[in-house]
């Protein structure tokens, strides 16, 4: 199996797409200047305690309170508190990890109204992401994740991942780690590391350390809280992290500097794989030229096709996902109705699978597949959706089909699902329902490419059309392009986007920043 990423940024947001043998299994996007991630750190205060949930509700900054449970503390509370004040007497010398003092566990079954109070400053770091309604989850546990390690200040323990399977691997790795752990410092061995050298280990810990004490200087400088003192360094490089495996056959990549901090990163964690990480220069759109496009329109929205006719009706509530199997206009096969809807429902577990992957749904999802007679098709497609999420990095359980035929799933969900619009609004009449003749379109096109060459003066830009409007542009030898270019200079260039609809235009100088021509008079 193949597997590349394409990273495509533009417009303040990157989009990082992961590809299997070619087809689209996970796409996740956000704002370059995203305010809020998971595992950002807050120096945060209380801002309400509810002693009936045994929780309270924090201010990070955001417009919704923070959600923040006693038992979210974490064991360590106590002597992160205690540490941190310690740092905030001090505005100029970092008061030493070594020297600060390990107090008791917090007790499981304590209150909140012990520990907390309301106007109290809190270090905290969000857990999940705002989602619908509900505000950031957050966690007194501070933790730094890196490529093998995870560091927890206070944390003493170091345990390795149970995925690592060989008791001697276990055990050497846990003996590496302890000779090199700092003290008051607790850590996890990810499955990633497995059958690393110390030397591995030990630059990405002092990396993870200076993350830490850098968040501490931090804390030290804050005049206002709530205030954000620690943050990934690159939206790209944080959606990456945890996506990223050294088996990768390309990175590609159309920002140069998006590319240059990946590019880094790489070099930081597997510094014999960073020629895996490539710039994109084409003149297409990077998602285009990888068929990313065409797999973002074919693999969102509320029916999703697989094979056959078959298709799935995937519905979003409150509470959780809905997935319904239909056959579609499938024909019975010749083995009879149980063979179809064996043969049905086991292309829908393939297609829920990567549907789970690709638009990140978290919670409940209850999947409604076709009805079984036979209790061994029931169990073979128990199994068959059991094997198909085993590529999945979310923790999940799923449960056998029940009596009803009903599977219930569960998939951990940090951030909020994964929904791209695939439904196109009609640039022309943005809605209305009634549009200029087409037959003009090109015209009124030549009419802002000749309104920014002989009243604006530029002379280098790019037209982004729909494709088959760039098809008929550029046909012919005597093509409307060459006219054009004859009469307004050979400085700009007609590229076709899969993003657009079918009469919608984007006009781009030559530095790629985006220019608004819908002022321009329209007029022929």
């Amino acid at each position: 199996m193949t597997s590349e990423v394409v990273i495509d940024v533009k417009d303040n947001k990157v989009a990082i797409a992961l590809l299997e043998d070619k087809n689209l299994v996970e796409y996740q996007t956000a704002p370059l200047e995203a305010s809020f991630s998971v595992g950002n750190i807050y120096l945060a205060k209380v801002k309400k305690l509810m002693p009936g949930l045994n929780a309270s509700f924090v201010d990070v900054g955001y417009e919704r309170e923070a959600f923040l449970h006693y038992l979210d503390l974490g064991l360590q509370y106590s002597s992160i508190e205690k540490y941190v004040k310690q740092v905030q007497s001090d505005h100029k010398t970092l008061y030493p990890m070594s020297k600060a003092t390990q107090l008791p566990e917090l007790p499981k079954d304590g209150s909140v109204s012990t520990y907390l109070s309301q106007g109290r400053e809190v270090l905290v770091q969000i857990v999940k992401e705002p989602i619908s309604t509900k505000g950031p989850r957050l966690s007194g546990e501070i933790s730094f994740a890196g490529r093998y390690l995870v560091l927890i200040p206070f944390g003493e323990k170091v345990n390795v991942s149970s995925k690592i399977k060989s008791g001697e691997e276990r055990a050497r790795l846990k003996q590496l780690v302890y000779s090199i752990k700092p003290k008051n410092y607790g850590l996890i061995v990810r499955t990633v590391a497995e059958g690393l050298r110390l030397e591995d280990l030990k630059s990405e810990l002092e990396v993870l350390v200076k993350r830490w004490e850098d968040t501490l200087r931090r804390v030290q400088k804050v005049q206002k809280c709530p205030a954000l003192v620690f943050e990934e360094t690159s939206r790209a490089v944080a959606l990456l992290r945890d996506l990223f495996n050294p088996t990768y056959e390309n990175i590609y990549i159309n920002d140069k500097d998006v590319f240059e901090e990946v590019k880094q990163y790489v070099q930081l964690i597997a510094p014999d794989r960073v020629g895996i990480v490539k710039l994109y220069t084409g003149n297409v759109p990077i998602f285009d030229n990888f068929n990313v496009t065409k797999q973002l329109k074919s693999g969102f929205g509320k029916t999703v096709n697989f094979k056959h006719g078959a298709y799935l009706i995937i519905e979003h509530t409150e509470a959780m996902h809905v997935v319904d199997v239909n056959s579609g206009n499938r024909s019975r096969g010749v083995e009879g109705q149980e063979a179809n809807a064996l043969d049905c429902n086991l292309g829908a577990a393939d297609e829920l699978a990567r549907q789970l992957r690709l638009r990140d749904m978290g919670g409940i999802i209850i999947v409604d597949f076709i009805d079984m007679n036979l209790a061994e098709d029931r169990q073979l497609l128990y199994e068959r959706m059991c094997k198909n999420m085993q590529n999945d990095r979310a923790r999940h359980n799923i449960l056998p089909l029940s009596k009803f035929g009903l599977m219930q799933i569960t998939r951990q969900r940090v951030r909020p699902a994964m929904d791209v619009m695939v439904e196109e609004t009609c640039p022309t009449c943005f809605g209305h329902g009634k549009i200029k003749s087409s037959i003009l379109f090109t015209d009124m096109l030549e009419n802002k490419v000749r309104h920014l060459v002989k009243k604006v003066g530029m002379k280098k830009f790019k037209l982004y059309v729909h494709p088959y409007v760039a098809a008929y542009i550029n046909k012919g030898i005597w093509s409307m392009k060459r006219k054009w270019q004859c009469s307004y200079g050979f400085g700009f260039s007609i590229i076709p986007s899969q993003e657009l609809g079918f009469l919608e235009y984007r006009f781009y100088d030559k530095n790629g920043e985006f220019i608004d021509m819908k002022e321009a008079s329209d007029e022929i």
